[in-house]
């Protein structure tokens, strides 16, 4: 039988027990949620408190830039650097118990590997000692491969340590090197393709954090890691064949005829994509010291220049497309002339007057035929076509791109009304010029440029740029006679044996264009040299533009021909375009 006097311990116990139990179900409780419930929160906040977190960076690989067909031309490869510690290797030596290798022997290994000479490591780590006994850097070699980090590493040398990095290659050297521009020490592009897709060429780095004991072990559950991400692929619309094969014909015909440099540009008639942009000199962006500053660039897209005569057949286009003239046309027109407003305008050579065609002031490249024809059209109007053709714009937004200058209308002078008729007084780069004939030669629809295919991405998400502008800026009928008229110029012109590529009808105008001397003048007895042409012209596929600045074994067009021809047949060869089937109309008479 209980009695009062006992029921009252008991009762105490009980509560005092029950007391216990839910302060540890409390303690449980919160233990669960810290450890379990909101182990993330509590963990991430720890790594910000003093020095109990520490965060180690993890990068990501700059991404590759191929060609069209995907052949590499620029990827990040891990190489690394060579050090050895002189202090551990005095002390291994002078211990009681000397390595199993003796550093001398050990050198000879290394050496080996490296490709260096034994006695100069012995030598300059002995050096690096008497410098300093307790030195313990020596730097070995830099940018040894995988292949060789390997060798080194099963030496199993301990004072031999080796730090990995990643660094630009570029597999086919100086193969579209100017475009494809480089990277400076720390990865970012400078120029070319290098710096205009850097978006998605860039890593996106990542970070390890985590937390350490007393003992120095991770502590469990601490450890957090955001991967780092590797740049996407950017994809040219470049064929390196065809580069390569055009960037060592324009290198030896550039120094053939003595210029100053030379440039070939590929462009396709359907789409407007770039299919090659060679040029000398050439850059090799795995070597910047090997060539000049002044070519660590690309003067295909940056350099400008006065056009001259490939624009008369931009002049043709305006007249025959406003209604001004057509083929039945004429005018007088001698080497010389004076006009109403004062403007004298010379020809190239020395002929009376004759009654030109349009056609035949472009087979004989008449300044003062074109400047007749030419005002036949208002001021104005010929500007506009100028813009419509490209003339002051950039064409694919190239790093440092220049757009040109074409001034107002407004601004031309009395002789600028007409040296504007035959591509003088404005400026353009070579693109631009293969922009303008891409738009005659695809019936007069005229398509951006373009040099970049697409992006993959790290996630393998493939991203294409905008399809590029398409404008109708004449009529196809008006860039059709435009396109016979080149033809009769290849043909009945003076270079139509230099040009010529069998089976296959090609339309051509050259240009030699004034060079300004700095002082608002044009220097004396030098040129630089066009030609630009497009193939077949019974069904126009590809265009080429071929530049040389300044020859000096022939000063006129015709140091162009040769470059041309061989560029013009690589391309037809290239991609297998089938020879022209259509017979040439009849010829287009020059007079009448």
């Amino acid at each position: 039988m209980t009695t009062r006097a006992t029921r009252g311990p008991r009762r105490r116990t009980v509560v005092a027990l029950a007391v216990i139990l839910a302060v540890l179900a409390a303690f449980v409780i919160r233990l669960v949620d810290i450890q379990v419930v909101s182990a993330d929160d509590h963990v991430e906040d720890s790594l910000q408190v003093g020095q109990l977190g520490s965060t180690v960076p993890l990068y990501g690989s700059r991404g590759s830039i191929v060609d069209a067909n995907g052949t590499l031309l620029a990827s990040g490869v891990t190489v690394y650097d060579a050090v050895l510690d002189p202090k551990v290797i005095k002390l291994l030596e002078n211990a009681d118990t000397p390595p199993k290798v003796a550093w001398s022997d050990a050198a000879d290994q290394i050496a080996t590997i490296t490709g260096q000479d034994a006695e100069e490591i012995r030598t300059g780590v002995a050096e690096t000692l008497a410098a300093d006994p307790n030195s313990q850097y020596y730097p070995l070699k830099k940018g040894l491969s995988t292949e060789k980090f390997l060798e080194l590493r099963d030496l199993g040398f301990i004072y031999l340590h080796m730090k990995p990095r990643e660094t630009r290659v570029y597999p086919n050297g100086a193969v579209a090197g100017n475009v494809i521009g480089y990277v400076d020490s720390a990865g970012v592009g400078q120029s070319g393709v290098e710096k205009l897709e850097a978006q998605c060429l860039s890593p996106t780095s990542g970070e390890r954090t985590y937390l350490r004991g007393k003992d120095g072990n991770v502590i469990p559950g601490s450890d957090r890691t955001v991967e780092a991400q590797d740049g996407g692929s950017v994809q040219l619309t470049i064929d390196s064949d065809l580069q390569w094969y055009l960037t060592q014909m324009i290198a030896e015909e550039a120094q053939r005829m003595g210029a100053q440099s030379g440039t070939v540009t590929v462009v396709e008639v359907k789409t407007g994509k770039i299919r090659a942009a060679a040029e000398w000199p050439s850059l090799d962006p795995n070597d910047l010291n090997a060539s000049s500053p002044d070519d660590w660039g690309t003067k295909l897209f940056t350099h400008t220049f006065e056009p001259g005569s490939p624009f008369k057949a931009i002049t043709a286009a305006a007249v025959l497309d406003s209604g001004a003239a057509d083929l039945n046309t004429t005018v007088s027109a001698a080497s010389r002339e004076t006009f109403s407003n004062g403007a004298v305008i010379n020809d190239a050579f020395v002929h009376g007057a004759e009654n030109y065609t349009l056609a035949g002031g472009l087979i004989d490249s008449s300044n003062v035929t074109l400047s007749k024809f030419g005002e036949m059209v208002a001021p104005q109007v010929r500007f506009d076509y100028l813009q419509k053709f490209g003339v002051g714009e950039k064409t694919v937004g190239f790093p440092g791109e220049e757009p040109g200058v074409l001034h107002p209308a407004s601004e031309w002078d009395a002789q600028s009304l007409y040296t504007t008729t035959f591509g003088q007084h404005f400026t353009v780069t070579a693109p631009q010029l293969a922009g303008a004939y891409q738009a005659i030669a695809n019936g007069g629809e005229k398509i951006d440029l373009s040099l970049i295919e697409s992006c993959t991405n790290h996630d393998g998400d493939v991203v294409k740029p905008d399809a590029p502008e398409r404008e109708q800026i004449v009529s196809e009928s008006t860039a059709d006679t435009v396109s016979r008229m080149l033809e009769n110029v290849a043909v009945q012109g003076g270079l139509s044996e230099m040009i010529e590529i069998p089976g296959y009808r090609v339309a051509i105008k050259t240009g030699t264009g004034e060079v300004p001397d700095g002082n608002g003048g044009y220097k004396q007895g030098v040129y630089f040299t066009s030609m630009v042409g497009f193939a077949p012209a019974d069904d126009p596929q590809y265009v080429v533009v071929v530049t040389l600045d300044q020859p000096t074994k022939v000063v006129s067009s015709t140091a162009t021909a040769s470059a041309f021809q061989q560029a013009m047949t690589q391309v037809l060869k290239t991609y297998r375009v089938s020879p022209s089937t259509v017979p040439m109309d009849e010829l287009l008479p020059k007079f009448k």
